[in-house]
């Protein structure tokens, strides 16, 4: 059986390289990509691109590149805190970036056989689960990465039947990046949290393509 094959962007960050690990682990060939290892830059039409260009096909593609605070700007308690500069941050990093690497999605997922692409999504996406407001600019970045990645499994379908393309919410994780907010909330730490990734990626198939998935498996509303 030929070796798994996966990529990893964000590959420098708690998730990303606690996936990265976690599939080595257990004998795939893992390439990871960051901006902090390789200058990779998913806000940059080039950078994506060169980084990409003449990788052969993958069996896994995880994007887990992100961030919560940009440039020192902090989630928005309510609307009243608006900024524009920050809100278009979040866009750039959160949405675009995922997007220009799905542009690249049909030169890096195989044809003739299963796949999955995957996008690091939030629960605070979604737009039927917000009952408590605050975070706009965040919460709004991961609600048009989730309609991305949607858009881009319907055109994906059309040339790559086995490929799953698919948003997952991988829980409150102990990183760097929440530190500050996890407060109160139930966290996991990051290797506990790439399994559980790694296993809800495993379970899937062509049927579940276009969908947003939490760390268990169970189906996020949009």
């Amino acid at each position: 059986m030929p070796m798994e094959r996966v990529l990893i962007l964000g590959a420098s960050g708690g998730i990303g390289g606690a996936l990265a690990s976690g599939f080595a682990e257990r004998g795939a060939e893992v390439d990871r990509l960051s901006r902090s290892g390789d200058g990779l830059d998913v806000t940059d039409a080039a950078s994506v691109a060169d980084h990409l260009a003449g990788r052969a096909p993958y069996d896994r593609i995880v994007v887990a590149t992100g961030a919560l605070e940009i440039s020192g700007a902090t989630p928005e308690k309510t609307i009243k805190g608006l900024d524009p500069r920050a809100m278009l941050d979040q866009f750039a990093l959160n949405a675009v970036g995922p997007a220009l690497v799905l542009s690249h999605a049909h030169e890096l997922l195989p044809r003739d056989r299963p796949c999955v692409f995957a996008v690091l999504s939030a629960r605070v996406g979604s737009i039927g689960d917000n009952r408590m407001g605050g975070w706009i600019s965040y919460r709004s970045a991961k609600a048009a990465v989730n309609q991305i990645v949607r858009t881009a499994s319907v055109e994906l379908a059309r040339t790559h039947r086995e490929a799953v393309v698919v948003a997952l919410h991988p829980g409150t994780v102990a990183t760097a990046f929440t530190e500050k907010y996890v407060g109160r909330h139930p966290s996991v730490p990051a290797a506990e949290a790439a399994q559980n990734l790694i296993d809800v990626m495993d379970g899937l198939g062509p049927a579940q393509t276009g969908g947003f998935f939490d760390y268990s498996g169970a189906e996020v509303s949009w």
